[in-house]
Formats: structure tokens, sequence, C-alpha cells
């Protein structure tokens, strides 16, 4: 078999024999050179909606900046009533650590939203609940050991999954943590901890949803009142 020469876009013949055979070359046909060129056009666009999505995230408005200021103020006062109010029964450290705890319950409700710190709220009181009642059954009976601590988080994650609260789960486990661990610090009247813990979420979430709201109010008013003056 012999193979003849190609010249430009000619097909090519191969000789087997007496039959002659003619090879064309491939092309692409245009229905599929439209999809790819359709689907080129559908990728840049899509990756161009991103940059101009990051961008629009990345640049601060005076809402942003309202809102953390909001954040800050919550926090402070959260502080402020924990360690002032608690300053009287307890040994500083604990005072501090309430004051602390307060915060960061404030922090965690804080959200985009009034409903969403709403709800963030009630996961929060729930998980805390939760912790409360393991820890202080335990610390009633039985002095802090790593392994207690260890199967009170196991417990909690059970409970947690059984009452459909997967997401809970790690807000459960860390307040176990804090609560065995400065039980542990303190093991005089250890029992009182999930107690103090208690008050300090109860406190900071209650201060943070309501400046949430307070906050969110006055904004929109202030922008209404902008829209009515226009």
């Amino acid at each position: 078999m012999r193979l003849l020469p190609e010249c430009g876009t000619k097909p090519a013949f191969h000789r087997s024999g007496d039959r002659l055979l003619t090879l064309t070359p491939l092309t692409i046909m245009p229905e599929y050179r439209s999809e790819n060129n359709s689907l080129s056009k559908v990728q840049v666009s899509a990756g161009l909606n991103v940059v101009q999505e990051i961008e629009k995230h990345q640049k601060l408005s005076p809402g942003d900046i309202i809102y953390a200021l909001e954040m800050s103020i919550a926090c402070a006062i959260s502080y402020w009533i924990i360690t002032y109010g608690l300053a009287p029964f307890v040994d500083r450290a604990s005072d501090f650590l309430g004051g602390m705890w307060a915060a960061v319950a404030t922090v965690f409700v804080f959200r985009d939203t009034r409903a969403n710190s709403v709800s963030a709220g009630l996961s929060r009181l729930l998980a805390t609940c939760v912790s409360f009642a393991l820890c202080l059954l335990y610390l009633l009976l039985f002095p802090f050991q790593p392994v207690g601590m260890a199967a009170l988080i196991g417990i909690g994650t059970v409970v947690m999954m059984l009452l459909g609260r997967r997401e809970d789960i790690v807000t459960t486990g860390i307040t176990t943590a804090v609560v065995m661990v400065v039980a542990a610090m303190s093991p005089h009247d250890a029992w009182q901890q999930p107690l103090l813990r208690v008050v300090d979420t109860v406190v900071g979430i209650a201060v943070g949803i309501a400046c949430r709201w307070i906050g969110s109010f006055l904004f929109l008013r202030k922008q209404e009142r902008s829209v009515e003056s226009y």
C-alpha cells in the first residue's frame, strides 16, 4: 500500500490492492464551534461577575461602619454589666472571665439582620442550657477530671443531635470545655461555675440583640429621612 501525497486541502488517497480509499481531513462542525464560543462567553461573563461581586464586598459602606460601632458598644455594655454586677459576689478572676464570656455572647448574636440575631441568640441559649445542665450535674457529684470533661462533651454532642440542632454542637462543646476548665481553676464551689456562665450568656445575648435592634431602627429611620429630603 502506498500513501499518495496530500496537496492543500484535497483528500488523501491510499491504494490497497484494487481499491482506492479516500481519507477526508477532519473538520470541526459549525454547531460545535458555536457551542464552544458560547461556553467561553459564559465563562468570561461569570468570571467578571465574580470579580465585581468581590470588589463590591471589599468596599465599606456607612452601614458597615455603624454596624462595627454598634458591636463595639454592645460588647462594652455587656462587659461592664457583668464585671460590675458580679464583683461583690465572686473573685476578681471569675469577674473578668464573666465579662469576657458576656462579650463573646454579644459578638455571637450580633448578625447582619435582626431576625438572624434573634435566631443566633436562641441557638446560643439552647447550647448554653444543655452545657449548663450537664456540667452542673457532674460538678455536684464529682470533681473536675479531664476524662469527665471529655465525656460531657461527647454526651452534649449526642444530646444536640437528638434535638436536631447539629449546627449548635460546636457551641455546646466550647461552653462545656470552658465551664469545666474554669471549675478546675476554682475547685472551691466549682458547681457555681455553670450558674455564672448562664448569667453571663443571658446578659450578653440580651444586650447584643437589644443593641442590634436599636441600631437597625435608628439607621432605618435615618435612611427614611434622607429619602424624604430628596
